[in-house]
């Protein structure tokens, strides 16, 4: 739906590259009324992806758009920012998208581009820190405590202000598989709550400080 036409219902749109397990559950907080949203559009640069099908099956408008729709880095870049403005998407999520965001989307959603990460941000984050790369990295460091991390994006991966965290627990015999599991429980609840804050109006971002406003 243009923005034109768009109403007083706070709007969603995704950018995923996987299967959308996160997107799912986003998705169906929004169905269930947990999460004053609705999903207006999902992006992937992957046309065969997961998290495609998810967005069809749900009824949601989809669109790929990647290196071979736009082999312009700045054409795609411009492409997705214009997406999410014809929809009048609120605020972005990311789920598992693997591709950098260029400055155009950047300045179209300040502040306004949230992603989860599978680990305790700023450890184990980075190029090419994703999926079981990044559990394989937490059980071979020795360290105790995972968890989840919804952050906003910017320029940098995994760099962006930290709105949330929670810690998960790595157990002697875990494996990167093992852990995977349990990790990714947390992204499928934290992420959606924190999407309701934003929702709701109560995130304010000073600088690299984030601060959650009571409920008015």
């Amino acid at each position: 739906m243009p923005a034109s036409e768009k109403t007083g219902v706070f709007r969603l749109g995704a950018l995923a590259s996987g299967g959308g397990t996160n997107l799912q559950a986003i998705m169906d907080r929004c169905a269930s009324g947990d999460l004053p949203a609705r999903m207006a559009v999902v992006i992937s640069n992957n046309s065969g992806s997961g998290a495609l099908e998810r967005a069809r099956r749900a009824g949601v408008p989809t669109c790929h758009l990647s290196g071979r729709t736009h082999p312009d880095p700045q054409a795609l870049d411009r492409a997705i920012a214009e997406v999410f403005q014809s929809y009048g998407v609120d605020l972005v999520v990311l789920g598992g998208y693997m591709k950098k965001l260029g400055p155009v989307t950047l300045q179209a959603y300040p502040n306004r581009i949230l992603n989860i990460h599978p680990a305790l941000l700023p450890a184990f984050g980075g190029k090419g820190m994703y999926g079981l790369r990044v559990h394989q990295a937490v059980i071979e460091s020795g360290a105790w405590i995972s968890g989840v991390t919804v952050h906003l994006a910017d320029e940098e991966y995994d760099h962006g202000p930290i709105v949330a965290q929670e810690a998960v627990r790595v157990g002697p015999d875990d494996t990167p598989e093992s852990l995977a599991v349990r990790v990714l429980e947390v992204e499928h609840r934290l992420y959606w709550e924190v999407v309701r804050l934003f929702a709701e109006g109560r995130v304010a971002v000073e600088g690299r400080r984030v601060r959650i406003l009571e409920r008015t």
